[in-house]
């Protein structure tokens, strides 16, 4: 891992994900986590403050370990007990029907295998048990897609494997869950070819 992805991508991101009004979607995303929680792409724990209350420990992963530095200011300061693991989605060691959620947040647009990761975890995910996602991804406006297919290739670069013109539905549909709860819409004042946003809730049946 080079010197950007370790020091400098993390902090970028920090500050690009840190605002009040990305606050309130985790708040309205992360209001429905409850049992035993998993993360993928913990990055360096903006979620935890938004977390209920009744929440007192999770599970995360996260590939970067520059992410997992900076994240832990934030677990000392919420006191939600994290453990976590330096690892890759694509391949976890938790056992099937682990977790009652499991939770992604500006995940999905940067792992390499991003299906085997959803395979991953539908199989970690209890029966009942729920995936919440928020995600960023290709728009349903052609004039949008036309610049997030072309601006991709510097998006990757630049975002370390970030992709813009992911359709995270069709992602997540490909895995056996029922979707119960998804919106797709723009986070205002954001340059539109960024601001696409997924939200849902999918279940395993």
């Amino acid at each position: 891992m080079g010197i950007y992805s370790k020091y400098i991508f993390p902090r970028i991101m920090d500050s690009a994900l840190s605002g009040r009004v990305i606050a309130r979607y985790r708040q309205n995303l992360l209001a429905q986590a409850q049992g035993n929680i998993l993360e993928i792409g913990f990055g360096t724990g903006l979620n935890l403050p938004n977390y209920p209350k009744t929440v007192k420990k999770i599970a995360t992963i996260d590939v970067n370990p520059g992410m997992s530095s900076l994240a832990q200011a934030r677990i000392k300061a919420t006191g939600i007990e994290v453990a976590q693991h330096l690892l890759t989605a694509e391949k976890m060691p938790f056992e099937e029907n682990s977790f009652d959620t499991i939770v992604s947040t500006w995940t999905l647009c940067s792992i390499a295998d991003v299906e085997q990761a959803l395979s991953e975890v539908y199989r970690v995910l209890k029966p009942g048990g729920q995936f919440l996602f928020l995600e960023h991804g290709l728009s349903n406006e052609s004039k949008v897609q036309f610049w997030q297919n072309h601006l991709n290739r510097l998006q990757n670069i630049l975002g370390d494997g970030c992709h813009l013109n992911r359709s995270i539905t069709k992602l997540v549909e490909k895995q056996p869950w029922q979707i119960t709860q998804e919106q797709q819409f723009y986070i205002k004042d954001m340059p539109k070819a960024v601001s696409y946003m997924y939200q849902g809730t999918a279940v395993k049946t």
